[in-house]
């Protein structure tokens, strides 16, 4: 049994994520930013889960608050004794025009999907090195190499930035016995609640000038598009299920990479190429051994 901490756990992929690993037998600590958030449904979904007798707990944390965050693991910590398993799935989306989103926008963005991961890795690293044990997994995005249509370049940027904040994690946390698995969704258009809940930009008068210019219909042209690409039995809950299998497997034989690609943008083709590119590298420069998990 692995005592595991996910992030965003309200929704989507968290939230199926969460139960999925409980059912498997897993210590689960659902963190949210707000357990009351929702109306506090999420929460009591959790609640219900361990009434069945799983081993699950929704716990308050906000990745955009550092004393949030600290508080969250320091929770954790002192009821379960460690965490052998950080899950980075926190994030946002946004949908409308570049040019339309304020800096500011952007860098909640960032601050979401970024720097969230940044605040969190800083509170439960720690522990996971003097264990010399730990496994943290991120959950990407083709969009960082796969197709990108427009209109959803913010986030495409963060999620990017995420990317390499990763592989440079894997990097650094291999030679302290800490395993990095990256799994990489495509587009689900359907039951995350992604495309529903995305952001909206603020100028709303400049936006007019794509909705109502040459680029009327674009958007939800790209949206049809997208969901047209998806096959009718794309299970967003597949992600899940590679979580936990990610999990389960033996240390030292997860892989780096994991796409769950039911559309195929092409992003596991590029990626293939560019993560053999990254390791040609460290083989010329006599770091080769950083890619693989040290004991």
């Amino acid at each position: 049994m692995a005592r595991i901490l996910i992030t965003g756990a309200s929704s989507g992929f968290g939230a199926m994520t969460a139960e999925a690993l409980a059912r498997s037998g897993h210590q689960v600590f659902a963190t949210m930013r707000s357990v009351s958030g929702h109306g506090g449904v999420p929460a009591q979904k959790v609640a219900t889960l361990a009434a069945e007798g799983l081993a699950i707990e929704a716990i308050e944390l906000d990745v955009t608050r550092e004393s949030s965050v600290d508080a969250a693991v320091k929770q954790i910590i002192a009821h379960a004794g460690g965490i052998d398993v950080l899950i980075h799935n926190a994030g946002h989306m946004v949908f409308g025009p570049a040019e339309a989103f304020t800096p500011e926008q952007l860098a909640q963005l960032y601050d979401v999907n970024v720097l969230g991961t940044q605040r969190v890795n800083r509170a439960v690293l720690p522990g996971m090195r003097a264990a010399g044990d730990g496994l943290v997994i991120w959950v990407g995005s083709t969009s960082t190499r796969g197709g990108t249509p427009p209109f959803l370049s913010p986030y495409f940027a963060a999620k990017a930035a995420m990317d390499a904040l990763a592989q440079s994690y894997a990097l650094e946390l291999s030679r302290f016995g800490i395993e990095t698995s990256i799994v990489v969704p495509g587009a689900f258009t359907g039951g995350t609640e992604h495309f529903a809940n995305a952001g909206q930009p603020a100028d709303s008068d400049r936006a007019d000038l794509w909705w109502q210019g040459p680029y009327a219909g674009v958007d939800q042209q790209a949206l049809k598009g997208l969901a047209a690409l998806e096959p009718a039995d794309a299970d967003p809950a597949s992600i899940a299920s590679e979580i936990v299998r990610i999990v389960a497997l033996p240390k030292g034989q997860r892989p780096f990479r994991s796409h769950l690609d039911p559309s195929q943008d092409g992003a596991e083709i590029v990626n293939a190429v560019a993560d053999r590119v990254r390791a040609q590298l460290l083989e010329r420069i006599g770091l080769a051994n950083l890619l693989h998990v040290q004991p």
